[in-house]
C-alpha cells in the first residue's frame, strides 16, 4: 500500500483523529484539506500553461483559429493538441470555437434592444466565411437557431 494515499496513524499523526472527531465540521475540513495539499501531486507546469492558453482564448477576442493559437503558443499544432487533450479534456478548435460563439450571444443580447443583431455582419466580425457557418456552429452549440435565441430574448 502507498503510505501517502493511507490516510492512518502512521501517515498522519492526529488526521484521523482530528477526521472524526465530533465538533466544528470547518475544523474537520480543514485538517482533511492540509493533508489532502500536503501530499497531493506536485504543480503540473503543463497543466498551467493550458489554463494560460485557455485564458488568452477567453482574452483574446481577435483569437479566432488553432494557427493562432499555435503562433501565440510557441507550439506545434500537434503538440497543443496533446496539451489540450491532456489538462483540458477537449481540443484547441472547440474551446476556440466556444469562446465565438459566447462572444456572438452577448453581442446578440447587446442588439436585442436595438432591434436584434445584423447575424451577416457579426458572422464577418467574429471571422466566420460567412453567415450560414455561424447559424450552424451557433444551433449546434446553443440549440437553438440564431433567430429563434433572439426571439426569446426579446419575450418580456
Amino acid at each position: 500500500p502507498d503510505p501517502d494515499i493511507e490516510a492512518g496513524p502512521a501517515t498522519a499523526p492526529g488526521l484521523l483523529d482530528a477526521v472524526l472527531s465530533p465538533g466544528n465540521d470547518h475544523a474537520r475540513v480543514a485538517a482533511l484539506d492540509a493533508f489532502l495539499l500536503a501530499h497531493g501531486p506536485a504543480p503540473d507546469p503543463a497543466a498551467d500553461r493550458a489554463m494560460e492558453l485557455v485564458d488568452l482564448v477567453r482574452e483574446d477576442r481577435g483569437l479566432r483559429k488553432v494557427s493562432q493559437l499555435v503562433a501565440a503558443a510557441g507550439l506545434s499544432a500537434r503538440s497543443l493538441q496533446r496539451l489540450f487533450g491532456a489538462h483540458v479534456g477537449v481540443a484547441p478548435k472547440w474551446v476556440i470555437l466556444r469562446y465565438r460563439i459566447h462572444e456572438a450571444l452577448e453581442r446578440a443580447e447587446a442588439a436585442g434592444e436595438a432591434g436584434g443583431p445584423d447575424w451577416a455582419a457579426l458572422a464577418a466580425e467574429l471571422g466566420y466565411s460567412d453567415q450560414a457557418h455561424l447559424v450552424r456552429d451557433f444551433t449546434a452549440t446553443i440549440g437553438a437557431s440564431p433567430t429563434a435565441y433572439a426571439r426569446g430574448l426579446s419575450v418580456p
